[in-house]
């Protein structure tokens, strides 16, 4: 294992069950190339870390407000008093003015109750393999592992690389989650250490994928015809966003890429849109342009499961 290899990470979840097969541990890299609207974890896009605010954790500026005292850009302010459950009693609690905010984290350092923290933590490659083989009993009894994902973690490559390696030397099962947003001889490099590729489609027009993830298609495309070339198992995951990318001409485009691929696919995933991450854009001070968009219903979902099958299968819904 190379000792000191330090990775931008911000979250590890463990008992995952729809990351690749089995029960997993999931470590989600920060920094992404893509800015897609409907993104579920805005606090992975950005290569540095940023100021998260959990307004419910603030005690106050009575009971704490030392971070008043160390922002040096006045972006940090004493709301009016609003009353307090909790305190039964009217309470100052911090207002953040993203304007003013430059993400230098001080006040994260001194912030009692956690109420202000950075979006991630860098680690260690050894801590990240420590917390991974703690799950190990979960891996053997159901057939998991680790899965790598981000943010996009070909944007992370040494450390991928290593993680992936470190997982090998353990005998853990491992798959990659990627939007295929890289360097052919980036992804390549991953080819000997992943037994699963988890491939995100987002969009078959490539203007319309540039109108909404903020970048062309072409290389993704391109990279996932490479990777079924080259053996890799590949399982896409396709979101299913509401008038983005649901039309019925991308979806029979859609089945038609992966059906062309042959027998690297493995799976085909569908993933309904989902609101479950739109409190997360609050913490961060981020408008969600697409926070009144509802759900496709179980039915539409199956609908578009039976337009696909007739170009792949398996096709589950998650």
């Amino acid at each position: 294992m190379s000792q000191g290899i330090i990775g931008r990470i911000y979250d590890i979840q463990g008992f995952s069950v729809h990351d690749g097969p089995g029960i997993r541990t999931s470590v989600f890299l920060s920094g992404c190339p893509l800015s897609c609207l409907w993104c579920h974890n805005p606090e992975s896009i950005s290569f540095h870390y940023v100021l998260s605010y959990t307004s419910v954790k603030c005690i106050g500026i009575e009971k704490c407000g030392l971070c008043l005292s160390v922002c040096k850009h006045n972006a940090l302010k004493a709301s009016k008093p609003n009353y307090s459950p909790l305190d039964k009693r009217d309470v100052a609690i911090i207002e953040v003015d993203r304007e003013k905010c430059t993400d230098c984290l001080d006040c994260t350092q001194v912030c009692k109750p956690k109420a202000l923290i950075p979006s991630g933590h860098d680690m260690k490659l050894e801590d990240v393999m420590g917390r991974i083989l703690k799950d190990r009993a979960y891996f053997n009894n159901s057939g998991g592992g680790l899965t790598i994902s981000g943010g996009e973690a070909l944007s992370q490559i040494d450390f991928t690389i290593e993680l992936l390696k470190a997982a090998k030397k353990e005998h853990i099962h491992t798959c990659l989650d990627t939007t295929g947003f890289a360097s052919w001889k980036t992804l390549e490099r991953t080819l000997p250490y992943v037994d699963l590729y988890l491939y995100d489609l987002k969009h078959m027009d490539t203007n319309q994928h540039k109108k909404y993830t903020g970048i062309f298609n072409e290389r993704i495309l391109e990279n996932a015809r490479k990777l079924a070339n080259a053996g890799g198992k590949i399982q896409f995951r396709f979101p299913i966003i509401p008038g983005v990318n649901d039309s019925e001409e991308n979806l029979h485009a859609t089945g038609e890429f992966i059906g062309e691929l042959g027998p690297s696919v493995q799976l085909l995933q569908l993933l309904p849109y989902h609101q479950l991450g739109l409190f997360k854009y609050d913490k961060l001070g981020k408008e969600n342009k697409l926070k009144n968009l509802k759900s496709p219903s179980d039915e539409v979902m199956e609908e578009y499961k039976r337009l696909l099958e007739t170009y792949f299968t398996p096709i589950q819904i998650h």
